[in-house]
């Protein structure tokens, strides 16, 4: 699906409300019939004068203690008000009740069994029962958990498929995961790239590496590229994974809380996420897997244990024996951070709220017009070449995350773009990623990002 589509939208929205759609009266016409607008309340978005360095521009001078247009739940989500509520009512309970906070909680949310309270908020975000999905750890290491009990290679399967420009990390973890069995990731690693000349994998090539080599014992993708921003197609792909005899797994760490999962019902083996990019539960914080039902059974499949997968109905009898809980529980291995856990719980509870096919829908439409700005707003500097974008035009196949790619002078407009109080990032060489999220970005923060983008370009390439 071609651009064409998002001007076609926007020009016939513009005739029905009777405002230019390059205007900002048109933002915030939309602004106001937003039935999620009242989310953004829920957030601390951080002002400008603490984001746009020690040279704020001259342009944003009388608004410095204004919002900042903060366009980077990709990397960091803003903090939700109530986790900074329960975090603190967690430090009150360890305060005036010690170590009987694990029994005895008077929010009701007693420590011993607390990381319970978050799996239905975590299975309504990745389309899981809440038995499949359990919050630990942190995601690389995450991986390496499910890696350890989900990549048995053989001597005739034993490769491994990531994408040529997969995060570093996975890069890292797979490679390892290899050296640990013996294998020389020169060669039991498989890397998929896009076309020459094209910026995003096509599904058939995907699915063609797959069906090819009989090799493959494990297919570990992004469920959205980090780089470029591409939702892949998680159904269609693990369906023919499954079909070759592969194990398919998922890195959702851009995907979770952004588009629609349905984890499930899409037969996935196993996948994981962090929590801190469009879920919001704060830098670094605990993580997620989520592990099918089908293999619930399979108790002898090698894992790391540690005692918090162990049965919970006898975890404290400290039996030396190990008993795994059902479903993803028992892969848990230690105790989770109480205070990572209800920070968490406070972002679950607003994903709850609002419900995934709404923020959906907001998304697909929040995106879009920030694409439509870009390509008709900004055209002549696409036409002379000054930015593409990198990110899919159909909605399909992409979730709210924009990648630009600036082959000149990026770092520059981007540190523009900081000094005005825009908060987004950059990935070297060339790229800036923005990404307007639903729960707490608005149509203004769209139209004044373009708007700045435009001064910018005009000002750098004068």
């Amino acid at each position: 699906m071609s651009s064409s589509w998002v001007i076609q939208h926007f020009t016939d929205l513009s005739t029905t409300v009777g405002k230019s759609s390059q205007s900002l009266e048109f933002a915030e016409h939309f602004d106001k019939e937003d039935s999620l607008a009242k989310y953004r309340n829920e957030f601390a978005i951080p002002i400008r004068r603490n984001v746009s360095g020690e040279t704020p521009n001259k342009a944003i001078e009388s608004k410095l203690d204004e919002s900042s247009i903060y366009l980077c739940g990709n990397s960091l989500g803003v903090m939700p008000k109530r986790s900074r509520e329960l975090v603190m009512q967690e430090f009150d309970v360890w305060a005036s009740r010690g170590v009987e906070g694990h029994w005895s909680h008077p929010h009701n949310r007693p420590w011993a069994p607390m990381d319970e309270s978050v799996k239905e908020g975590l299975a309504h975000l990745v389309g899981a029962k809440s038995s499949e999905v359990t919050a630990m750890g942190t995601l690389t290491a995450n991986l390496h958990t499910m890696m350890a009990a989900f990549y048995r290679p053989t001597a005739k399967r034993y490769k491994i498929v990531i994408e040529a420009k997969a995060f570093p990390s996975d890069h890292y973890a797979v490679s390892s995961q290899i050296h640990l069995h013996g294998y020389d990731p020169s060669v039991a690693l498989v890397t998929i790239a896009p076309r020459k000349g094209e910026t995003t994998l096509r599904t058939e090539d995907i699915i063609d590496v797959i069906r090819k080599d009989d090799s493959i014992a494990l297919v570990l993708l992004s469920g959205i590229q980090y780089y470029t921003g591409q939702f892949f197609d998680i159904e269609k792909i693990t369906k023919a994974g499954h079909e070759q005899g592969c194990v398919v797994g998922w890195d959702l760490a851009h995907a979770v809380g952004n588009v629609p999962l349905k984890l499930h019902d899409w037969q996935v083996d196993f996948a994981c996420w962090c929590t801190y990019k469009y879920v919001n539960s704060g830098p670094g914080n605990i993580a997620g897997i989520f592990v099918h039902e089908g293999h619930f059974q399979d108790k002898d499949r090698p894992r790391l244990a540690g005692w918090w997968g162990n049965d919970k109905k006898n975890r404290f009898e400290m039996a030396p024996i190990f008993r795994p809980s059902e479903g993803a529980s028992g892969y848990q291995m230690s105790n989770p951070s109480v205070t990572n856990i209800a920070s968490l719980l406070g972002s679950l509870e607003l994903f709850q709220s609002a419900t995934m096919p709404k923020l959906r829908e907001k998304s697909i439409n929040l995106t879009g017009y920030l694409e439509y700005l870009l390509i008709t707003k900004l055209e002549k500097h696409i036409q002379a070449g000054r930015f593409s974008i990198l990110t899919p035009s159909n909605p399909e196949e992409r979730g709210c995350q924009l990648s630009l790619d600036f082959p000149e002078k990026m770092i520059t407009v981007f540190d523009e773009l900081h000094a005005r109080g825009v908060v987004c990032d950059e990935r070297k060489p060339t790229v800036i990623r923005i990404a307007p999220t639903p729960l707490y970005n608005t149509y203004s923060d769209v139209y004044h990002c373009v708007s700045y983008l435009d001064d910018i370009l005009n000002e750098v390439f004068a």
